[in-house]
């Protein structure tokens, strides 16, 4: 049986790792792997996912570091990047492996759904779906899964501090085009709603049209705001 290893970045997720981690506890039953790739949380993150996750891994900070970190140690056959404030749909193994072997695809993501009643919200994420069927280039938020020997190809995730998914979004389209899964993975809206939703959708297309007139990633890691994550 083809074999999933969900690895999840970390970095002081103390108040929701718990939740994320049983909510994938069926996957586990199944024969599926769960890694927790932890950046240096000064809470108690590592702690509360053991017992969770079939393995709880150190790394340097950040979530290109910590994705490859965990990839390294996983032993499935498809890897799935899940960020720690995002629920998977429903029977997500089947629809990742029997969709790659379908559609002959080399990686994919789920379309994204934001948490929250803000009406941008809905425009966001439809616009989100969208760019990425059309463009091919898809958002961690979306919970990208590749092959593994795919993965390791193209090198992993490049270690740059933030557009890391973008960036490996342009390695993996040259194998294949995504797989564009119509079933939702639901995402916290807390960084939407923290900063303002208008203000973050503002500051969001301003660093992907930074980022694409060759930026630096860590000077917009900087306007960010990410420390890790």
């Amino acid at each position: 049986m083809k074999r999933l290893s969900i690895i999840i970045p970390t970095l002081d997720e103390a108040p929701r790792i718990v939740a994320t981690l049983e909510s994938l506890g069926e996957l586990r039953r199944r024969g599926h792997e769960l890694i927790v790739a932890d950046g240096g949380s000064i809470h108690a993150t590592a702690a509360l996912a053991r017992g969770l996750a079939d393995q709880v891994l150190s790394s340097p900070a950040g979530r290109a570091e910590q994705m490859n970190a965990g990839a390294r140690a996983a032993a499935g056959d498809v890897l799935l990047f899940l960020h720690a404030d995002s629920r998977l749909p429903d029977g997500p193994d089947r629809l990742v492996l029997q969709g790659l072997a379908a559609h002959g695809r080399a990686w994919g993501r789920f379309d994204v759904q934001i948490a929250g009643s803000h009406p941008l919200l809905r425009l966001v994420e439809s616009m989100m779906n969208l760019r990425s069927r059309l463009t091919h280039i898809c958002t961690g938020d979306q919970g990208i899964f590749v092959r593994r020997e795919v993965f390791e190809a193209v090198g992993g995730y490049p270690r740059q501090e933030l557009m890391e998914d973008i960036a490996i979004s342009a390695r993996l389209r040259r194998i294949s085009a995504p797989l564009c899964l119509r079933e939702r993975c639901l995402t916290s809206a807390r960084r939407w709603e923290s900063a303002g939703v208008l203000r973050t959708i503002v500051l969001m297309w301003w660093l992907r049209l930074q980022y694409a007139f060759g930026a630096a990633p860590a000077r917009l890691a900087r306007a960010y705001g990410r420390r890790g994550q």
